[in-house]
C-alpha cells in the first residue's frame, strides 16, 4: 500500500506546528497548571489536525482553531478524571471483601468511559434517565420522581439513549 503525501499540506502542517506549538503549550499550562497535561493536550491537538481530512492551508485563524480543539480536549480530560474520581469514591465506600479487584476496576472504569463517550451530546435529562435505569436499576416511576418528569418521558429518554448508543456502533 502506498501513501501519497501532499507536500503543500505537509509544509502547512509543519508551519502550523512550528509557529504555534510553544504558544499552545504555554496557553494550556496557564489553564491546566500541569506541564505534562499541557504538553499532552498540545500534542493531541496537533494530532487531530494531522488526522483530519481538512486542509490546514484553509485555517484562517490558527490560534483560535487550535484553542477550540484544545478546549474540547481539556474538557474531555477533566470529564474523564471526574468519572474516575466518582468511580473510585464509590469503590472506597464498599466493604473490602466486596470491592472489585484492580483488574476488574480497570475493566469497569473503561466501560464507564466508553458509555460516557457514547452518551456525549445527549441532553442531561436523557443521560440521567438512562444512567438511573441501567446503573442504579431504578424503575421508570422512581426516575420520573427524581427528574421531575413524567414516566412516559422517562421511557422516551431511555429509548432515545439506547438508540443513540446503538447508532454509534454501526
Amino acid at each position: 500500500m502506498s501513501v501519497t503525501v501532499d507536500p503543500g499540506r505537509q509544509h502547512a502542517l509543519h508551519g502550523l506546528y512550528a509557529d504555534n506549538h510553544h504558544w499552545l503549550v504555554d496557553l494550556l499550562l496557564r489553564r491546566l497548571r500541569h506541564r505534562g497535561d499541557a504538553q499532552d493536550l498540545a500534542s493531541e491537538t496537533f494530532l487531530q489536525i494531522v488526522a483530519s481530512p481538512d486542509d490546514p492551508r484553509g485555517i484562517r485563524e490558527p490560534r483560535a482553531y487550535l484553542t477550540c480543539i484544545a478546549k474540547r480536549l481539556a474538557y474531555r480530560l477533566y470529564r474523564r478524571r471526574d468519572l474516575e474520581r466518582a468511580y473510585l469514591d464509590r469503590i472506597a465506600l464498599m466493604a473490602p471483601d466486596h470491592a472489585p479487584s484492580a483488574e476488574q476496576c480497570a475493566i469497569e472504569l473503561e466501560a464507564i468511559l466508553r458509555i460516557d463517550a457514547k452518551l456525549y451530546g445527549l441532553p442531561p435529562d436523557v443521560r440521567a434517565a438512562f444512567l438511573y435505569s441501567v446503573f442504579d436499576e431504578l424503575g421508570y416511576d422512581d426516575i420520573a420522581a427524581r427528574l421531575r418528569i413524567s414516566t412516559r418521558t422517562v421511557a422516551r429518554h431511555v429509548k432515545r439513549a439506547l438508540l443513540h448508543c446503538l447508532a454509534g456502533d454501526r
